[in-house]
């Protein structure tokens, strides 16, 4: 059962609107700020019992607050509230209601992405960590997966937004590590086997995962079951993003494997050495004699359209018709619930539509 009620006003200040996302430690809510506007609230499920327990709790709010970035997600605010008898810590956050990096790649592009689109959003992600990772002493991510990344759709195009810090440490400054948590599709080796430690150099694995993800729709390396990776999960050599991918040359296959290196310092050594080849990288020529999967369009959240529509096409263009329906009869704030859907599920929607949510969020009609 969610910790807060749809309705519910959170000190005076926030009135909830709708549970986003769950995790193992925490619920995001969209919250609306009595004069800033929509927010997303992250509530921890865990209690605090003294002022250094929420302290902890908050931490991740904390480290963010020390990281000003385009590309990593922004905290407002810091506080308490008594929920179920329990003082639980919260903080709020940009809300950003395009959806996630893996959104993205499965729900709007479903198959693997173009070299040069798959290169523009990493560079973002790695923009971000390298502002984290310079921090003294560093910060490390130690969750960097799809699921953690925001997609958000702005009139310059797609802006990349890391968030769920909720892992991420100080490191030790005399070892530059930290101990290994996150998920385990995207941990680095050396954070499963060999005493289980994170560093900048796990990041960049991460990192090199989703490259390699968004690359080719397939993991570098086989899945690892519920009991955790197998011994001979890295004997075998991956296979280059360019055997599966057109648009993939010999260049960015050696980025992709200077990230996946098995041996932490056979990787880059910064996240800005990573970025200055993401910046020099050219696509080349197609070339001859690549598997190809599928026929991968550009479409709707940079604003082209499929040949024929899909299933998240029709739900968007249904949401967008009830939304009109509900403004004609006045029901202005409805009517912005649904065309915000809308465009979250078909984002081309957004140059057309967005002034038209805002006006009605104002009360005006047009």
């Amino acid at each position: 059962m969610p910790l807060l009620e749809e309705g519910q006003n959170i000190r005076d200040t926030y009135v909830v609107e709708r549970l986003i996302g769950e995790g193992a430690h925490a619920e995001v809510y969209r919250v609306k700020h009595r004069f800033l506007g929509r927010q997303a609230l992250k509530i921890l499920k865990q209690p605090g019992i003294t002022d250094s327990d929420i302290h902890t709790l908050l931490k991740e709010a904390s480290l963010l607050t020390q990281i000003g970035h385009p590309n990593i997600i922004r905290v407002f605010d810091a506080n308490t509230v008594i929920v179920e008898g329990h003082e639980r810590g919260y903080f709020t956050m940009e809300h950003v209601a395009t959806g996630t990096l893996e959104d993205y790649r499965t729900k709007f592009q479903g198959g693997p992405i173009g070299a040069e689109q798959a290169v523009t959003l990493v560079l973002q992600i790695a923009e971000g960590l390298a502002v984290a990772h310079g921090q003294k002493p560093p910060i490390i991510h130690r969750d960097l997966k799809p699921q953690n990344i925001l997609v958000s759709n702005e009139p310059e195009g797609l802006v990349i937004k890391i968030s769920d810090f909720g892992l991420a440490q100080e490191v030790n400054p005399l070892t530059l590590m930290t101990s290994a948590a996150g998920t385990l599709a995207f941990k680095a080796p050396e954070s499963v086997f060999e005493g289980g430690v994170d560093s900048k150099a796990s990041d960049i694995w991460s990192l090199g995962v989703i490259l390699y993800l968004l690359l080719t729709d397939r993991l570098p390396y086989s899945a690892p079951t519920e009991w955790g990776w197998s011994n001979k999960a890295f004997k075998k050599p991956h296979r280059n993003p360019s055997v599966f991918n057109i648009d993939a040359n010999d260049a960015l296959d050696s980025i992709v494997s200077k990230c996946l290196r098995i041996e932490p310092h056979q990787r880059y050594n910064r996240v800005t050495t990573l970025l200055n080849d993401l910046k020099r990288w050219k696509p080349s020529r197609r070339r001859e004699g690549v598997v190809q999967f599928k026929d991968v369009r550009e479409k709707d959240f940079n604003g082209k359209q499929n040949e024929t529509a899909t299933p998240v096409e029709t739900n968007a263009q249904l949401l967008l018709k009830d939304a009109n329906e509900l403004a004609n009869a006045q029901r202005l704030d409805e009517a912005a619930d649904k065309l915000e859907e809308a465009i979250r599920l078909q984002p081309n929607l957004r140059p057309t539509h967005a002034k038209r949510v805002e006006l009605w969020r104002k009360g005006l009609s047009s």
